[in-house]
């Protein structure tokens, strides 16, 4: 009769919550009160007790609703009026990327840390740009890649941390869903959209999790019927000196009844598998699951019950990480130079698509 495995002795301490800044009353002020403001941000921020003192909007009625929704004392007719105000520290900057650049100059000009949304720039000299002018300002800017708080994404990175994968052999993050994008229709009308607006995130936390890739192939096209001119599926694969694979299959036309959202990472010593909660019905979603093995204790496969949710309470992570940073002169860790990084892998996947060839990403620049 085959031996049951043995329950090993210790299991790993997955400490994945955000790391938390000293002060919780540093003055925060929103910049743009759209969809993503209103059921992530501030409910994240109220969640974790941030000191969100005031809010504006090119559209004002928008800015008061949502002060009024969120409990927030004011509202900013101007960005101007926002900026001179000596209590805010901190301008968390919700717009479109293709303007966010000009937000940046004003509030850098200002003295202001930035938390600005994701993509940083819808070009890639536009996000040079953004991160030089907060580096020569001597402020701290950070960019809004909150998946890498997300549970699933947390707990493989710290298990990567204590050798249960090894060397990394192989990753994928595949997710096929139905998207709604009457939700976004200032996406669905340009021309980068699926990679530029949602693989983005699994790009960075891929970045996060296993380093930067040598190249990166990408093909990219669109469901039946869709009117858009970009993207709305992808396949890119990576691949790194290593011998390390990575496989990143986004779709996001699937009619089908069994939309999945999975990650995997194998390695030398062990395996890390599990699900991504919230694209199982965006945008209210449901806990990541984790499941990992190792050869240190060969049949016997962990669970780890995950309890925090991507949307709101990953959003705690870049804000708090970049008050950290503020309390001790560091970098935060999704800061604008590392963020680059993370473009060039997006922009090397859109020349991939154009050009039907594998990319370097450093082969993007200004």
């Amino acid at each position: 009769m085959k031996e049951t495995p043995k329950m090993p002795e210790a299991f790993p301490h997955l400490d994945y919550k955000p790391k938390m800044p000293r002060r919780m009353d540093h003055g925060i002020a929103i910049v743009g009160a759209g969809g993503i403001v209103n059921y992530a941000h501030l409910p994240a921020y109220k969640k974790a007790g941030f000191n969100v003192l005031g809010v504006t909007d090119k559209n004002l009625d928008q800015a008061r609703r949502t002060a009024r929704e969120h409990g927030i004392p004011k509202v900013y007719a101007s960005l101007d009026e926002l900026l001179s105000d000596r209590s805010v520290e901190i301008a968390d900057v919700a717009v479109y990327p293709s303007v966010q650049v000009e937000i940046i100059e004003q509030a850098t000009a200002a003295g202001k840390h930035l938390l600005c949304q994701k993509p940083l720039a819808d070009e890639y000299a536009k996000a040079v740009r953004s991160v030089e002018l907060a580096e020569k300002a001597g402020v701290k800017l950070a960019v809004n890649q909150q998946m890498r708080w997300d549970a699933g994404i947390r707990c493989a990175q710290l298990l990567i941390d204590d050798g249960w994968l090894g060397v990394p052999t192989y990753a994928t993050i595949q997710v096929h869903c139905k998207t709604d994008w009457s939700l976004w229709p200032w996406i669905y009308e340009g021309k980068h959209l699926e990679i530029m607006f949602h693989s983005i995130h699994y790009i960075d936390s891929l970045r996060y999790l296993l380093g930067d890739p040598e190249y990166v192939f990408t093909s990219g096209s669109r469901g039946p019927g869709e009117t858009t001119k970009a993207e709305t599926k992808t396949l890119s694969v990576w691949e790194y000196a290593s011998g390390l694979q990575v496989l990143i299959d986004a779709c996001h036309s699937t009619w089908q009844d069994d939309p999945y959202a999975i990650f995997r990472l194998e390695g030398t010593e062990g395996v890390i598998k599990g699900t991504i909660g919230l694209m199982y019905n965006y945008p209210k979603g449901r806990p990541d699951t984790l499941e990992f093995m190792s050869k240190r204790n060969p049949g016997y496969w962990f669970s780890a019950r995950l309890d925090s949710m991507w949307i709101p309470d990953a959003f705690v992570g870049p804000m708090a990480s970049l008050m950290c940073a503020i309390e001790n002169n560091s970098v935060p860790e999704t800061g604008g130079r590392d963020n680059l990084r993370t473009l060039q892998i997006v922009f090397a996947e859109y020349r991939s698509m154009e050009e039907k060839r594998a990319v370097r990403p450093p082969e993007i620049v200004v």
